[in-house]
């Protein structure tokens, strides 16, 4: 899986060379690259924004830049990538289309900034535009590392396999307690079941804690599979 991101900001990703990314970064799993538009200027400061066309506050991105830069990552290429916008437009991201942006080869993401970016390039090259939520980041960076985590987690050889299907939303539900050594911490003990070694009594306590969980945490997960089943 390879990641392209269009940024002003490429030395925000340095989380994203941690821990496990990190790990598939080194081991050719997934590939990142970081892409400033700013060098795609013809300004001579290196200007990439306006004022808006109309009026109001704030500063736009111009749509050469991000155009340039563009197509300087698909020059060669047999195929278009996907573009994907960060932006507060975009339909809410979840475990699902972590899923299915994981089955891509190559995305691209756009991270804007300021008052957004020219709508005519947003139209040129945009395939979709994705949200982490309903409220507002200074740019598109922080998004963009979140789809990165969230769809690479889903990149075979990531992570274990096993690992994926017991995780948060991967039945669209949220994941049981999880305990560890020592047995007692704070008069507090492990459950009776999780020391029984009797994995099918596990997976059954398992199985009912995600349901209570999310009835009680997140109820609409409840209701969307609901749907979905009676759909």
């Amino acid at each position: 899986m390879r990641f392209d991101v269009l940024t002003l900001f490429p030395e925000m990703f340095a989380p994203v060379k941690e821990s496990i990314l990190g790990r598939a970064l080194d081991n050719n799993l997934i590939e990142l690259n970081l892409i400033n538009f700013r060098e795609f200027s013809t300004d001579k400061s290196k200007h990439v924004d306006d004022t808006p066309y109309g009026g109001g506050a704030g500063m736009v991105i111009k749509p050469e830049p991000v155009y340039d830069a563009y197509k300087s990552i698909i020059e060669g290429l047999e195929s278009k990538p996907k573009v994907i916008y960060l932006s507060p437009k975009g339909k809410v991201f979840n475990q699902q289309i972590a899923r299915e942006l994981a089955k891509e080869e190559h995305l691209i993401l756009l991270c804007g900034h300021y008052e957004g970016i020219d709508q005519r390039v947003i139209d040129e090259i945009v395939d979709e535009e994705i949200s982490i939520g309903d409220y507002v980041l200074t740019g598109g960076e922080l998004p963009a590392m979140v789809l990165i985590d969230a769809i690479s987690r889903n990149v075979e050889g990531v992570i274990k396999e096993e690992s994926v299907e017991d995780e948060s939303f991967s039945e669209g539900l949220l994941e049981y307690p999880q305990y560890t050594r020592p047995e007692v911490f704070m008069g507090r003990r492990v459950p009776e079941v999780l020391l029984s070694g009797h994995h099918a009594n596990i997976a059954n306590w398992r199985r009912e804690q995600s349901l209570e969980i999310t009835k009680k945490k997140r109820p609409d997960l409840i209701k969307e599979e609901r749907s979905q089943t009676n759909g």
